[in-house]
C-alpha cells in the first residue's frame, strides 16, 4: 500500500485548506479511510472518517462543522477540506486505510500511512 498526503502548508488563522491522500496498491473502492493528525509533542488524534461509498462520514467534536471529508473512487483519492482553521489544527496529517475492525477512531484500526503533511496555522 501506496498513501500520499500533500495540500499541507501555512495558512492565517480563519483561512482554508484542501488536503489530497492518493491511493495505490489496494482495493480503493472496498476501503474505508481515516484522517488522522499529530501535533508536535502530543499523542495521534483522530480527525475524520469516510466509509467505501461515502455514506458514513464522522468527525472528531474539534472539527465538526469545520472539516469534510470526501472521497473520489475513480481516481483512488480521499479529500480533507478544512475551513475556519485555527491555531490548534496545527498538526502532520496522515490518512490511511481501515484495515483491522477496531473503532473507526482508533488508530489501531490503521496500519498503512503516507509521509503525511504538515498543517501550520498562524494567529
Amino acid at each position: 500500500v501506496q498513501l500520499q498526503a500533500s495540500g499541507g502548508g501555512l495558512v492565517e488563522a480563519g483561512g482554508s485548506l484542501r488536503l489530497s491522500c492518493k491511493a495505490s496498491g489496494i482495493n480503493f473502492w472496498n476501503c474505508a479511510f481515516a484522517w488522522f493528525r499529530q501535533a508536535p509533542g502530543r499523542e495521534s488524534e483522530f480527525v475524520a472518517y469516510i466509509n467505501w461509498n461515502g455514506d458514513n462520514r464522522y468527525y472528531s467534536e474539534s472539527v465538526k462543522g469545520r472539516f469534510t471529508i470526501s472521497r473520489d473512487n475513480l481516481k483512488n483519492m480521499v479529500y480533507l477540506q478544512m475551513n475556519n482553521l485555527k491555531p490548534e489544527d496545527t498538526a502532520v496529517y496522515y490518512c490511511g486505510p481501515r484495515d483491522i475492525n477496531y473503532d473507526y477512531n482508533d488508530r489501531r484500526s490503521y496500519t498503512s500511512w503516507g509521509q503525511g503533511t504538515l498543517v501550520t496555522v498562524s494567529s
